[in-house]
């Protein structure tokens, strides 16, 4: 379903486009323009497969197509993601053509097991990338946190190297601090590795939780937020983290309507846009309410400090974090968002100016949307 709504958020940055390798450097925004939404259909099917959690995506300049993950935990179908045709039409998404859906490969060949098969080696998809330089994808999961009573289910968050055919061709090392336990250290569940995205050179891979790990401090609350989320540097070459920053989330942005139920905010993607700058998603949900509060943020990493060896963030004060600069809230919009994970940047548009482009993923609840939103950076 299109929108007719038509938004211009103004700003400060002038986009360089490498149109080679689809990279933008950006080094101003000067505004983001809504030019509308386009909604696939509930459960829609392809190939035998449930289209719903997509959870990612990123644009293939050359190839001029999408590639989307799903966060389907091999339950539905094995863990998967789509190539997808978006067809735009008078700066409008007009037609979106699911053209092939590719399995994930264990490192044994094997597709994942579901949680009811085996729940020590069932992906959590949620972030991907495509690397032209080496014509390879990374996609990451977060892996599993379950402690309680009769049952631990511990399995940690991974960032694997893939073929176009979806085989397993190598892995990241994982850093120290994201290590999953039974008590109270490293990650959290469901909050590890959601975005990533590459430098221009595709020579450094930046990862992020989507929030504080225990020790960096706690959960979003509501009315302010002391959490610290990382941003971790990784090299390419070498797939070893080599930096870590700190980025403080906002605080949760409505109250729960049933006090004391399940509230968060966190990031569920990044996207370099120039060196040591990425736009950051927030994404704020609250029990009660459909819609989520999504703003998306400038992080400037270049002053921030390397904190890959501190044990913690919590007292926020032996560090310099990264410096944060809003530059849209959806609200302003005034239009359903949904629960927006993913986002990068699309094709060229008629008047020369680059699109950008954001998936919901729906959960594969009925009261929710699988929605693409369309920008142009002005």
């Amino acid at each position: 379903m299109m929108f007719k709504v038509i938004c211009a958020v103004f700003l400060f940055i002038v986009i360089s486009v490498n149109k080679s390798a689809g990279q933008s450097q950006v080094r101003e925004i000067h505004s983001l323009k809504f030019l509308g939404e386009y909604d696939i259909p509930h459960k829609m099917n392809f190939d035998g497969t449930v289209i719903g959690g997509l959870s990612a995506i990123d644009y293939d300049a050359k190839n001029d197509v999408y590639y989307i993950i799903s966060d389907d935990r091999s339950s539905f179908n094995p863990a998967r993601f789509y190539t997808v045709k978006i067809k735009l039409k008078n700066d409008k998404i007009d037609t979106v053509v699911f053209k092939k859906v590719t399995t994930l490969k264990q490192q044994n060949g094997k597709v994942y097991p579901s949680s009811a098969e085996d729940p020590v080696h069932t992906p959590d998809p949620e972030g991907i990338r495509y690397n032209p330089t080496t014509k390879k994808l990374i996609w990451t999961s977060e892996g599993e946190r379950i402690v309680r009573t009769g049952k631990t289910i511990l399995e940690d968050p991974t960032i694997t190297e893939i073929d176009s055919n979806g085989h397993y061709r190598d892995s990241f090392e994982l850093p120290a601090n994201m290590h999953m336990h039974a008590t109270e250290n490293g990650p959290r569940q469901n909050g590890v590795f959601e975005g990533l995205t590459f430098s221009g050179d595709y020579k450094k891979l930046y990862v992020n939780v989507e929030e504080p790990i225990y020790e960096d401090g706690n959960r979003a609350g509501l009315g302010d937020s002391t959490g610290w989320i990382r941003i971790i540097k990784f090299d390419t070459k070498t797939k070893k983290p080599e930096a870590e920053y700190g980025y403080q989330i906002d605080a949760v942005a409505n109250p729960p309507l049933i006090p004391g139920s399940f509230k968060i905010n966190g990031i569920p993607d990044i996207l370099w846009i120039a060196p040591e700058k990425v736009l950051v998603t927030e994404r704020s949900f609250s029990t009660g309410y459909v819609k989520c509060v999504i703003k998306v943020y400038l992080a400037d990493l270049s002053k921030a400090t390397n904190v890959i060896h501190k044990s913690s963030l919590k007292d926020g004060k032996t560090f310099i974090p990264a410096k944060k600069k809003l530059l849209l809230n959806m609200n302003s919009l005034h239009i359903y968002t949904d629960n927006i994970e993913g986002a990068t940047f699309g094709p060229i548009l008629k008047n020369g100016h680059r699109s950008l482009v954001f998936v919901s993923d729906d959960n594969f609840a009925v009261f929710q949307k699988t929605q693409l939103l369309l920008f142009e950076i002005d």
